[in-house]
């Protein structure tokens, strides 16, 4: 093999024994023998120097074989596939090898690919970037410098590459860290080749995060793909507040503004610019930072563009409250009341607020308001407060009469006014109510009681009232409401009649009448008593006959005397009118009962006694009553002609008349009928009734008149 090496070969200018040669050592895997002929064949002079083939079949030996040689067969070496052998070379761990043979065939991008991906020097990589100055390996040298997060270098690097086609990775790893100032240089130059809108984006946020507020003025002075919004919003949450407010005024976005310019402390400002934005949301959040803030006028001017939002005031009045703004917030109320989008909700609160705050002016306020406010949501406000006249007022308003009235009751100190009493009372539904008024009055205004009884008198049950009043032994305090029970009219209309037909009528009431009497009783005023026992009769008139007829007063018995005679008992009104010697009493009741019996006995009574006075004035006043006989009889026996003389005459007198009358009666009858049958003579006896008018009366035409008083036999045959 090694004369073959030495002396075969050399000498051999045949292709073909070159080439069986070559294939015989490769299949025999003799690669150092191999590497030893090809040297002779190529390095030395020779046919074959120049061949491509064996040049690549020797690199490829060696790096397989005999690495050592590799670098001195690259540099011996001129003609071989340069990338080929560099790959293979890369792929066999001979990156010096590789790199090599890239920078002896000027293959610069490829070369620098292996100093940043297989040797890893960026090192390395810079200065044969720098020695070389070609944009595509400043490019890939950027993209090593990148990964090996050597953001400044790379962007330097992508500068001098001029270079913006990996704009997304440099802005996403520069932001994340923080390296706004280089991302300005980088995207600066990105716009100078490229229009995309995260590279415009990124380029506003990041003046933003270096505090370049002129460069970005300039920046969204100028046309640009942007998008605002995002760079406003973003620089929001970063609290980087000026460059949000540049951006925000740019593309005129009010709301956002507004709520930058609350944490700038432009509170005047962002008003003005929650005011263009016309947002409730915006409205709330600037309203917030002037409450933080104490900024209260400008709350308010904020507030009153809330509270015309019903969902929105609960939320705002919690808020001031929470806070102890309690002036504040009753202040805000009150110059929302002069909206025109005032709704009931703002008169609501404001109620509740000034119930909680300003106790002294709500009462004005429910005057004023009563009808646009949420009157059941007041109530539980008022109560809840202890303001009593102003829960009385609104039980009023809302009808509730039955509370209104148990309210002034039960809170009297506070609430109770007569005049306001009266007038509810007598519109509570709750007849109990009218009872628990008259124990209060009772107690607590008892000078009252009669003006409260008076209105009460269409609703009570007057006989309860008396009872309730006896019991506690105060009849005398609702005297006037007796007299005016009894005497107080009332209007009724038939239910059967469609006509308006009224009919008044006075109480006549039992219980009434027997306290009143009673009363009267207790007074000893008779004669009240009397017109009362004569206007009002339903009451118990012989009980009440039978306790006068003991009492010590004379007029009191007469009274009983009175009450006997009304009731038709005569004999006993005067037997005690007898008692007290009353005599006219007497006489009057015997007159008035309309009895002969009850005159003779009276009359024989004066006769007994020898009264001939009162003999004679009864003999007048009970004239129709007594007999003349029993009358003559008595004087007679008892020597009173002189007494009865005048009443004998006045009986002669009478019977003179009654015959005169009865003369007269009689004269004027026989006239009559003398007329009556002249009358009769005169009259036709055939068809009485022919040429006058035919009446059923006069019965069928051609019909006999009736004889002798007795009609016709109706027989159904008409007449010849």
């Amino acid at each position: 093999m090694c004369i073959i090496v030495a002396t075969a070969l050399p000498e051999c200018t045949d292709p073909d024994d070159v080439s069986v040669t070559v294939k015989s050592f490769l299949q025999a895997d003799l690669p150092i023998e191999l590497i030893e002929l090809l040297e002779k064949i190529i390095i030395e002079p020779s046919p074959f120097s120049e061949n491509k083939n064996l040049q690549n079949l020797l690199l490829l030996t060696a790096i397989r074989a005999d690495k050592g040689k590799v670098v001195g067969y690259i540099n011996k070496l001129q003609n071989y596939d340069a990338g080929e052998i560099a790959k293979i070379a890369t792929d066999h761990g001979l990156y010096e090898e590789a790199l090599t043979i890239y920078k002896k065939y000027d293959q610069f991008a490829m070369a620098i690919n292996v100093l940043v991906e297989h040797i890893v020097s960026i090192d390395r990589g810079l200065d044969f970037a720098n020695k070389v100055n070609r944009p595509e390996v400043w490019s890939r040298l950027a993209k090593a410098q990148l990964d090996g997060l050597r953001i400044k270098d790379s962007i330097d690097s992508y500068i001098k590459a001029e270079d913006a086609s990996n704009f997304a990775e440099v802005i996403e790893i520069s932001s994340h860290a923080g390296k706004h100032d280089d991302l300005v240089r980088f995207l600066q130059m990105a716009r100078k080749t490229l229009r995309e809108p995260k590279i415009d984006t990124e380029l506003a946020y990041a003046y933003a995060k270096t505090d370049r507020l002129h460069d970005m003025e300039d920046f969204l002075a100028m046309t640009n793909v942007a998008d605002i919004l995002e760079v406003g919003e973003k620089c929001f949450e970063d609290e980087l507040y000026q460059a949000a407010k540049l951006l925000f005024t740019s593309i005129s976005n009010w709301a956002r503004l507004a709520t930058t310019l609350i944490y700038l402390g432009e509170n005047q400002a962002a008003v003005e610019s929650a005011r263009k934005a016309g947002n409730t949301q915006v409205w709330k959040q600037v309203h917030a930072a002037c409450i933080e803030k104490s900024e209260f006028r400008l709350a308010q001017i904020c507030g009153l563009n809330i509270i015309v939002h019903a969902e929105e005031l609960i939320a705002l009045v919690t808020m001031y409250e929470r806070r102890g703004h309690f002036e504040e917030v009753v202040s805000l109320l009150e110059a929302g009341l002069s909206l025109e989008r005032a709704h009931m909700g703002i008169f609501t609160e404001l109620s509740i607020l000034l119930s909680k705050y300003r106790p002294a002016k709500l009462m004005e306020h429910l005057k004023l308001f009563v009808s646009r406010i949420n009157i059941p949501k007041v109530i539980k406000a008022t109560e809840k407060a202890h303001l009593w006249p102003e829960l009385v007022f609104l039980y009023i308003k809302y009808d509730e009469f039955d509370n209104a009235a148990l309210a002034m009751i039960e809170r009297s100190a506070d609430a109770w006014e007569h005049n306001q009493f009266k007038d509810v009372i007598v519109r509570a539904a709750n007849v109990e109510i009218y009872y628990k008024a008259l124990t209060f009055y009772l107690q607590e205004q008892p000078t009252l009681l009669t003006d409260l009884l008076t209105v009460l008198i269409p609703r009570i049950d007057h006989s309860r009232v008396v009872r309730v009043f006896r019991q506690i032994d105060h009849i005398p305090l609702i005297r006037s409401y007796l007299i005016a029970v009894q005497h107080v009219r009332e209007s009724s209309r038939p239910a059967e009649s469609l006509v308006l037909t009224v009919r008044d009528f006075q109480l006549n009431i039992e219980a009434v009448n027997d306290a009143y009497n009673d009363l009267l009783i207790e007074e000893e005023d008779y004669k009240t008593l009397r017109d009362s026992i004569d206007s009002f009769d339903n009451f118990n008139n012989i009980s009440l006959a039978q306790r006068l007829e003991k009492h010590d007063l004379l007029e009191f018995r007469r009274l009983a005397a009175h009450l006997y005679k009304k009731n038709k008992h005569w004999d006993e009104s005067i037997s005690l009118s007898k008692r007290d010697r009353l005599s006219k009493d007497a006489m009057i009741t015997a007159a008035t009962s309309g009895s002969t019996e009850v005159a003779e006995d009276l009359l024989s009574y004066f006769v007994d006694i020898g009264n001939k006075e009162c003999f004679a004035a009864l003999l007048f006043i009970c004239f129709d009553l007594l007999r003349s006989d029993v009358v003559e009889e008595l004087s007679w026996r008892h020597g009173l002609n002189d007494f009865y003389m005048p009443y004998k005459i006045q009986v002669q007198r009478s019977l003179v008349d009654k015959l005169s009358l009865l003369e007269k009666e009689v004269q004027e009858r026989s006239r009559k009928d003398a007329q009556k049958e002249q009358a009769e003579s005169e009259a036709p006896i055939i068809n009485p009734g022919f040429g006058s008018t035919l009446l059923l009366t006069n019965g069928f035409a051609g019909q006999a008149p009736p004889m002798s008083g007795i009609p016709p036999a109706m027989t159904g045959f008409g007449a010849f």
